[in-house]
């Protein structure tokens, strides 16, 4: 069975292979499919089988060829359009477009000129100064490249959370519909809701653990099977990612849980306690010590709650367990109440068709109303991003009228969803601002960006986003250190100068839920709640298929121990834009 993963990942190497023939059109529409299809949060395949052919047509930004092509990568496995593609120009896309700054034509530039084709030749061809000789490409060009393969290399054997989640919840719902399997739950990295993750870690309970064991090793996923015993096995997935899983009794689930959801400090931390009190603590329990050898009696281990009273703790969410003062705050019963994953009322940075977006603001606002959302802001592109075909005044004023039609229509339904007035206005590199302020002044919603000029000194960044967080109408800093996980580093920024900066203004940092950026970190995340300086979680969607991304978003946030207080887009409408109207 093919996974939505890899669907997505030969949609974007279609698109690329397109891009770099200079075909017009076709690559942003297997782009923007491929964006889509990321988003879901049931497998395409699934999809398919209840709907075929029409099931997949009905996707938004997936029109009838592109549907038929995942339809043969469905029913084959195989695609005979991608491979013709790929035979034209034998490169690793994969592997090179991963490098920052290395797009379609660039990369047919190396291999027609200097036959590069994957990550190694392009390492040796940078060292030996072959590539700064190149038109278009120089010196400096050279020695990113060379920086960005060193960042390639470091991020390489994990993937992210929102490539992760999904498979390890497919893998937990396939697992609990065997015979014999009581429980089935994943654990390890993903349940911590990491920004990256290295393996996936599976917990079985089951008297019986045969049958899952079979199933497990024998999926269609599984490329190789590392190692398999009765209760134990670990394998290897086609995509490399590996995936351990782990059987045990009922008794031990809480325990176990526990053990395998990590971190390894926190565990160490736990057990600690455990001694301190004569007792032992392992994957198969809390125990008693007896005057014999053997384990002792077991005091606790069916679930992890009782395991963390008897330690004398309040229980901690699987966000927080990183040792960062967690134990020390469950002790003194001073944990936070962090932030709910239903506790969102609106999204405050959403994109339509007016520029990169795939869907109407219309369709936007549907999606969002269904996800449970009382109101978004449409903060499309402005103009200096001329590739987003940004807005300037005039559009953005003709966008206005849109939204005041559809709010008196929304209105006339008894509908009480509202749709704010927004933008994600560039911030250019002088830090003032790509929209004049008599435009700024009329939004319910001002996000500023940065887009450009990463390059700049730590100094000039951080004096260039000042500048724009001290303009009275800038509501929010969006994605403030302008990273991509994976992908490129974050620019250089003394945040803790801007935290400092948000607090004087009463500018909300942004938490960015999309899973390539997760922006902010969660450590600069637990600095803003210590200032008192407030947040907001955004999907920062281009589709209305990715409200589903502001789990991840909520899971930054927890793990940064931000509570619902803290968050702007958690509170009512009215005390939302009242907060804002103060700065």
């Amino acid at each position: 069975m093919i996974s939505n993963g890899e669907i997505v990942r030969i949609l974007r190497e279609i698109g690329e292979y397109l891009e770099m023939q200079n075909v017009a059109f076709k690559p942003r529409a297997y782009q923007k499919a491929a964006d889509v299809i990321e988003s879901l949060q049931e497998e395409v395949v699934h999809s398919y089988q209840m709907g075929g052919l029409k099931a997949l047509k009905e996707m938004s930004g997936v029109g009838e060829s592109i549907a038929e092509k995942i339809e043969e990568l469905i029913r084959t496995g195989k695609l005979k359009y991608y491979e013709q593609l790929k035979k034209k120009a034998p490169v690793n896309l994969s592997q090179l477009t991963a490098v920052e700054g290395l797009g379609p034509k660039k990369i047919r530039a190396l291999y027609q000129k200097l036959g590069i084709k994957n990550l190694k030749d392009l390492e040796r061809a940078a060292k030996a100064g072959k590539i700064r000789d190149l038109e278009g490409f120089g010196r400096k060009t050279e020695e990113s490249i060379l920086t960005g393969i060193g960042f390639v290399k470091k991020s390489s054997g994990r993937v992210s959370l929102g490539a992760a989640l999904p498979l390890a919840r497919e893998f937990e719902k396939r697992l609990r519909g065997l015979k014999d399997v009581q429980i089935a739950q994943f654990a390890g990295s993903v349940r911590r809701r990491k920004e990256t993750i290295g393996d996936i870690d599976l917990l079985v309970i089951s008297d019986n653990p045969k049958p899952a064991m079979s199933y497990f090793i024998s999926m269609p996923e599984v490329g190789r099977v590392l190692a398999h015993g009765d209760t134990k096995a670990s394998v290897t997935l086609k995509s490399g990612l590996d995936v351990d899983l782990r059987i045990l009794p009922k008794e031990s689930y809480g325990s176990a849980l526990n053990y395998f959801t990590g971190s390894k400090e926190h565990n160490v931390a736990l057990r600690q306690l455990a001694i301190k009190k004569g007792w032992k603590l392992s994957e198969y329990g809390l125990f008693k010590a007896t005057s014999d050898k053997g384990q002792g009696t077991r005091i606790a281990g069916k679930s992890e709650e009782k395991l963390y009273k008897m330690l004398g703790l309040d229980y901690i969410e699987p966000e927080l367990r990183e040792m960062t003062g967690e134990v020390e705050a469950a002790q003194k019963r001073k944990l936070p109440a962090v932030i709910g994953y239903g506790d969102l009322r609106g999204d405050l940075q959403v994109q339509s068709n007016w520029t990169d977006g795939a869907d109407s603001i219309e369709e936007m606002a549907k999606a969002a109303m269904a996800a449970g959302l009382e109101y978004i802001a449409i903060t499309d592109h402005t103009k200096r991003l001329a590739m987003t075909h940004g807005l300037d005044e005039k559009r953005i004023q003709q966008q206005w009228k849109e939204i005041d039609k559809l709010n008196a229509k929304l209105k006339s339904q008894k509908s009480k969803f509202l749709i704010l007035k927004g933008t994600e206005c560039d911030i250019l590199k002088d830090g003032s601002m790509d929209l004049p302020d008599k435009i700024l002044a009329r939004l319910d919603i001002v996000g500023a960006s940065v887009h450009s000029h990463f390059n700049l000194s730590i100094k000039e960044q951080t004096e260039r986003i000042k500048k724009a967080m001290r303009n009275p109408h800038v509501d929010i800093l969006f994605h403030p250190t302008g990273r991509l996980i994976q992908k490129r580093e974050p620019y250089d920024v003394d945040m803790d100068e801007l935290i400092g900066i948000a607090k004087e203004t009463g500018t909300v940092l942004e938490i960015d839920a999309f899973p390539d950026r997760l922006d902010l970190k969660d450590e600069y995340i637990r600095k803003c709640v210590a200032a008192g300086v407030k947040m907001t979680i955004d999907s920062d969607a281009h589709s209305k298929f990715h409200f589903s991304v502001l789990e991840f978003g909520i899971a930054q946030a927890r793990r940064g121990w931000a509570k619902r207080s803290d968050i702007i887009n958690a509170w009512p409408l009215e005390k939302m834009l009242d907060f804002l109207k103060k700065k």
